[in-house]
């Protein structure tokens, strides 16, 4: 489903865990990571969406997690013109998201990426809070920093958000 100005209605998932860092995935085949995140089917509402992709990408239920909030809004980027499909009908030029923070009440093997027949990524890990606003692929930044600052309050409250990451590679992979 595209809307009337060329956008996907997309959900961003941040999932944190005890200590406040968040879980930050590999793309399949790439050097390229991000947050789980996935289309808004339209029979469905932003947070049926939320479980479903939570499940699809990283095997989590609902019951391993506890939903902290969302964006007020939808937050939109543009694709760079390499990935606009112009043969496909109608043109998606980018995406809008609305953004869920996630507090994780599971154990780290709870968190399975071959759920489904075709998984998005091939290993994760935790890093710092806003390590992912400077790391994610260049047309998504603005987007991930209006999300983090967004929902940091929720996940920091009375306190700013940790904003140093760490020169080493913040933990283990996971697979």
């Amino acid at each position: 489903m595209i809307d009337a100005d060329g956008f996907r209605p997309n959900v961003g998932i941040i999932l944190s865990n005890r200590e406040g860092r968040v879980l930050w995935a590999r793309r399949i085949g790439e050097q390229a990571w991000q947050f789980p995140q996935g289309g808004i089917r339209t029979d469905e509402t932003p947070q049926e969406a939320l479980y479903r992709e939570l499940y699809e990408e990283i095997g989590l239920h609902p019951h391993h997690v506890e939903v902290l909030g969302a964006t007020r809004g939808w937050l939109r980027y543009r694709l760079p013109p390499r990935y606009i499909r112009r043969h496909c009908r109608p043109v998606c030029i980018g995406q809008k998201q609305v953004w869920f923070l996630l507090r994780f009440l599971g154990e780290e093997s709870d968190v399975r990426l071959d759920c489904t027949d075709h998984p998005e990524f091939d290993c994760w890990r935790w890093v710092d809070y806003w390590r992912p606003a400077r790391e994610v692929v260049s047309f998504k930044r603005g987007v991930y920093r209006r999300a983090l600052k967004e929902l940091a309050p929720l996940l920091f409250p009375g306190e700013a958000a940790p904003n140093t990451a760490p020169a080493r590679t913040a933990g283990p992979w996971r697979r």
